[in-house]
């Protein structure tokens, strides 16, 4: 097929520097190739790794930087090859474009733990030596592996956020068997990972119980996201009374924290999955080998989760909870994600913003 948009200009928003204000861009995306789709963006996630790089908090990062790796939209334009969508299609992609495609996590469907590392959406290095530019933009050109359906019914700007914090916990629930009905689950921290783990322990029938160190939480843990129970984790009798009573722990906070405390909650054979990145984990021997509980890590997921993930959320119609935007708003909306003021995703309305 004819290509557009290799001569097309791409719309973003890009940081220039490690400010991380964010400013109108232009730039040209890739020649689209016979396994690629190019997709008009209509939406994309706000995500922490959105402010990690557009401000060098790792010093890895190259400018001019467009973040964003939470993106819905629709397909306009399909390569030769290309079997699973067609023009008009409902698609998104997550935080990672490329793989090698040939080994054995690739081969079963864990593309993001790639043993030759994935091509992340933004900030990577593209398999033409570019470097990767994500959701912040009009437009974005992906091999088709990489896309996933997002079905017609389901929005496109509750989708966004799926591709990287819903996934995020999803992935682990899944792989450690926290979606057996009448089992109990606690979720600590409640953003925008936690809230999700909310909602899909709520769908899989769990008993959830949220631990957050803020209070003012419990209002919408309970009425508004369906939690069973409300737990302010710097409340020791609270704490006590729940020891030995978990069969899972879901952990999405990225503060330091002790976690001794929280491994005494878990049940013998139980197991915590963390998610968050704490500049330290630190607990006690005990807390491990006493009643054999196990302790995981993770990050996004494979395609083939992440596919089912979706229909997942489509099926049971579990929505994240959003705050929608303009792109004009971005710079501001990172601020305010460092502050934790946000309820409980951002998603960019690129479509009626971005012109």
């Amino acid at each position: 097929m004819s290509s557009e948009s290799a001569n097309e200009n791409c719309l973003g928003y890009a940081a220039r520097d490690p400010s991380g204000v964010l400013s109108e861009y232009k730039f040209s995306r890739r020649a689209l190739g016979i396994d690629d789709i190019s997709i008009k963006i209509t939406h994309c996630g706000v995500c922490y790794a959105d402010v990690i790089w557009a401000r060098n908090k790792h010093g890895d990062s190259k400018y001019p930087l467009v973040p964003g790796h939470e993106i819905a939209g629709i397909v306009k334009e399909v390569g030769s090859n290309v079997l699973r969508f067609k023009v008009g299609d409902h698609i998104g992609v997550g935080t990672y474009v490329n793989s090698c495609r040939d080994c054995e996590y690739c081969n079963e469907g864990f593309e993001v733990h790639c043993a030759k590392g994935s091509v992340y959406t933004f900030n990577g290095v593209d398999v033409d030596g570019t470097i990767t530019k994500g959701g912040y933009s009009s437009h974005i050109v992906v091999h088709e592996r990489y896309c996933f359906k997002i079905p017609d019914n389901y929005p496109l700007a509750s989708a966004a956020p799926l591709l990287c914090a819903g996934i995020t916990v999803y992935a682990p629930m899944k792989r450690h068997k926290m979606n057996q009905p009448g089992k109990s689950l606690g979720v600590i921290g409640l953003g925008g990972l936690g809230h999700m783990a909310v909602k899909f322990g709520k769908a899989f029938g769990l008993h959830v119980i949220v631990f957050s160190t803020s209070v003012s939480k419990k209002e919408e843990a309970l009425s508004q996201l369906g939690a069973d129970k409300f737990v302010v984790s710097s409340d020791q009798e609270q704490m006590t009374a729940l020891v030995r009573s978990l069969d899972f722990l879901i952990d999405t906070a990225s503060g330091d924290h002790p976690f001794d405390p929280y491994m005494a909650l878990l049940k013998t054979g139980g197991t915590l999955v963390l998610v968050g990145f704490p500049s330290e984990v630190k607990f006690s021997p005990a807390s491990l080998n006493l009643g054999m509980k196990t302790i995981s890590g993770s990050v996004t997921g494979g395609t083939k989760d992440t596919q089912e993930m979706i229909d997942f959320c489509a099926a049971h119609e579990i929505h994240p909870t959003i705050e929608i935007i303009p792109i004009q708003y971005a710079t501001e909306a990172l601020e305010r994600l460092v502050k934790k003021d946000v309820k409980y995703r951002f998603v960019i309305d690129i479509e009626n913003s971005l012109k």
